[in-house]
């Protein structure tokens, strides 16, 4: 079986409802997976928006979730999980919100799982510096891509 992400809020490829983004409820959409590598002992997730126009723009970064894990509730809180900063400077989920008029927007959620149980980090790290310390652990990596435009 093929390591594999989704959400139950919105096929892969298609817009995100108006409820995560930061102009809604900006709530985190449930995700699950299936198909993880044998060896996993953790998973950590980044949400990333390539079309930018600064560049890539991190949105969300969750890690040490439990390997015995096969899913992500809508509305993940601060607390319940450990959250390195977005390119906000939040350690939490900030939904979509691309310039008016820029046009859609790709939202890539990367979930890797890690053959590591936890990564060890500042309390302080960034998004990017997460996935740095996640690279050299990553068994595999499953993509779900969502669509967002501000109207």
């Amino acid at each position: 079986m093929t390591f594999s992400l989704a959400s139950g809020a919105f096929p892969n490829g298609a817009a995100m409802p108006k409820r995560f983004a930061q102009e809604g409820e900006n709530q985190s959409p449930p995700l699950f997976w299936q198909g993880a590598p044998e060896n996993t002992q953790s998973f950590a997730l980044v949400v990333e928006d390539p079309d930018a126009p600064s560049g890539t723009r991190r949105h969300w970064a969750i890690y040490n979730i439990d390997a015995a894990a096969n899913h992500l509730p809508e509305g993940v809180s601060a607390g319940d999980f450990s959250q390195a900063l977005n390119d906000a400077g939040h350690a939490f989920y900030d939904g979509p919100k691309p310039p008016k008029g820029h046009g859609p927007h790709h939202y890539h959620f990367r979930l890797a799982a890690l053959d590591v149980a936890s990564l060890q980090v500042q309390n302080n790290a960034t998004a990017v510096e997460l996935w740095r310390a996640a690279e050299p652990h990553i068994l595999a990596e499953a993509e779900f891509v969502g669509i967002y435009e501000t109207t």
